[in-house]
């Protein structure tokens, strides 16, 4: 065997970087969303520009749904690592006997609101009675939210007509076939750039201060992929924090990587209600993601009050902080 001369070797160790002689090894972490790779999930999409999942060793994926429930069977049937799901879809499951764990608040804050134009005198939930309302969709978060606000005063679907108007759609509230519609905070900003005028809003927060949105996963993988799991916290966090800090930025990258960001404009309005329901007062004092479980439990008790889950739920036997990176005193 004929030794490699110096000046070969070093040119050789020097060309390794780029023909894959020292690459670092990456693990693969799948993502189940609710949704299509919009701005709204711009932290999930940029590492090929920012690198923050590749710096703790994972290859990051993103698989698109249509609701949370997608999401949620995404994991159930192995096909991703961890759910972006909504509470009540959470609570639901844990209702027909699956065995999960939420193990970080992406959006402490409640998202949902209904809308209705000035002049239409409903000003307060008790004034949605014998109103026809839209939702999205039937499935949705916009009626679960509808649902909230009735009880809050009282009331019940079978007060109000429900009307399914599809997503972010304002149209049959400024055409006058239904007198409010159930929408989100992004629905909102995306309607007022289309031409909404100004409206009243009734904000499901402010009758149920709750989280909008979890990771969750199978108590399987928590168990077994805990490290993994560590990794893919912190790496969010980093992620989220960074586009709290770089809203700009983040508006920038989300018109490359978003099917919807080519209004960098309304990239920016997105993202910042997006890092607004990103924090709460407990995550400035824990650290982002931080689940809040007095709050979780009040909306568990909500919806089954509701109907919409059928047995009561220990809240706190069903999500962990303790996977949480270490809190250093950042935004959240």
């Amino acid at each position: 065997m004929h030794p490699v001369p110096r000046r070969s070797l070093l040119a050789l160790l020097a060309a390794a970087p780029f023909t894959g002689f020292a690459q670092q090894r990456l693990d693969r972490f799948v993502v189940a969303g609710w949704s299509k790779p919009i701005t709204e999930v711009t932290p999930l999409l940029v590492d090929p520009d920012k690198g923050f999942y590749k710096a703790q060793g994972l290859a990051l994926e993103y698989v698109p749904g249509a609701g949370s429930a997608d999401a949620l069977r995404n994991i159930l049937a192995g096909q991703a690592d961890v759910a972006f799901c909504d509470p009540l879809t959470f609570f639901a499951a844990l209702d027909k006997g699956e065995k999960l764990r939420a193990i970080y608040d992406i959006y402490p804050q409640n998202v949902f609101n209904v809308v209705s134009l000035k002049g239409s005198g409903i000003t307060k939930p008790a004034d949605l009675k014998g109103k026809k309302i839209g939702v999205y969709s039937l499935a949705s978060g916009t009626r679960q939210g509808l649902q909230v606000l009735l009880h809050s005063a009282g009331l019940s679907e079978s007060d109000v007509t429900v009307v399914v108007t599809g997503l972010l759609n304002f149209a049959p509230l400024m055409q006058g076939q239904v007198d409010a519609t159930a929408a989100t905070d992004t629905g909102l900003l995306i309607g007022k750039r289309r031409g909404l005028p100004d409206v009243n809003v009734l904000e499901v927060g402010q009758v149920l201060p709750m989280s909008s949105d979890l990771f969750v996963v199978r108590k399987e993988t928590f168990h077994a992929k805990r490290a993994l799991l560590q990794r893919f916290l912190h790496a969010n966090r980093d992620a989220a924090l960074w586009m709290i800090q770089q809203p700009q930025e983040a508006a920038q990258l989300a018109a490359k990587r978003a099917i919807d960001g080519n209004d960098v404009a309304m990239n920016l309005e997105i993202i910042k209600a997006r890092n607004a329901s990103s924090v709460s007062e407990l995550t400035r004092r824990k650290g982002l993601g931080t689940l809040d479980v007095a709050s979780l439990q009040a909306a568990a008790d909500t919806y089954r009050k509701l109907g919409m889950i059928a047995r009561p739920l220990d809240v706190a036997k069903f999500v962990s902080n303790d996977l949480l990176p270490a809190h250093k005193g950042d935004a959240g």
